[in-house]
């Protein structure tokens, strides 16, 4: 037998045909399974809270720590600080002064458009006066006069402390006699209230 038939044939000794293995059992021949590991993750959409539009036993609106108000008069629309460890209403008013007319007392100031610029002159009777204890420790007589003032869809005619508050960041603050069973206040939001009528 020549040599190269001689290897054919042990090439066909060795080789053997190309056979699927069952499905019951390996060939001891067969590599051993590569076992693959698979890490699954499930991504859960948690929902973000939102924080509700109304709220507490009353269902009062939420309202935030900035708000427009309109204040009337003299019908201006102004930026107010919601403060509810306010007592009183206070809007800032210049060249403040007393006046009689017919025997009665009526203070006569300026209430100035932060927008425009323009000064509007108001006169109102004189309510009360009350004494203020500064941060300083100084005491700071004010006036108190009657407004109507718009806080979303409220409307109030309540009492307003006429303040110099040129040094503040907001011309007007919203106290405790317009919030009281209006609105609850939620600090972490500014401007929650739209009125079409503002």
């Amino acid at each position: 037998m020549p040599i190269g038939e001689a290897t054919l044939a042990e090439r066909r000794v060795v080789e053997c045909p190309a056979v699927e293995c069952p499905v019951c059992s390996a060939p001891s021949d067969c590599p051993p399974p590569t076992v693959v590991e698979r890490v699954i993750t499930k991504r859960v959409e948690v929902p973000v809270a939102r924080p509700p539009e109304t709220g507490g036993d009353l269902d009062l609106p939420i309202i935030g720590a900035v708000e427009w108000v309109e204040v009337d008069p003299p019908g201006l629309r102004l930026e107010a600080r919601i403060d509810t460890g306010a007592e009183t209403t206070s809007i800032h008013a210049e060249d403040v002064e007393v006046v009689e007319i017919d025997g009665r007392r009526f203070v006569r100031y300026t209430i100035t458009d932060p927008v425009s610029g323009e000064a509007h002159r108001v006169e109102n009777p004189v309510r009360r006066r009350v004494l203020i204890k500064q941060q300083d420790g100084q005491h700071d007589r004010r006036y108190v006069v009657r407004h109507w003032v718009t806080l979303g869809e409220t409307r109030l005619y309540v009492d307003v402390t006429l303040a110099d508050r040129a040094e503040m960041t907001f011309p007007v603050l919203i106290g405790r006699n317009v919030l009281t069973d209006i609105a609850i206040v939620d600090v972490s939001q500014h401007h929650v209230l739209t009125n079409e009528s503002l």
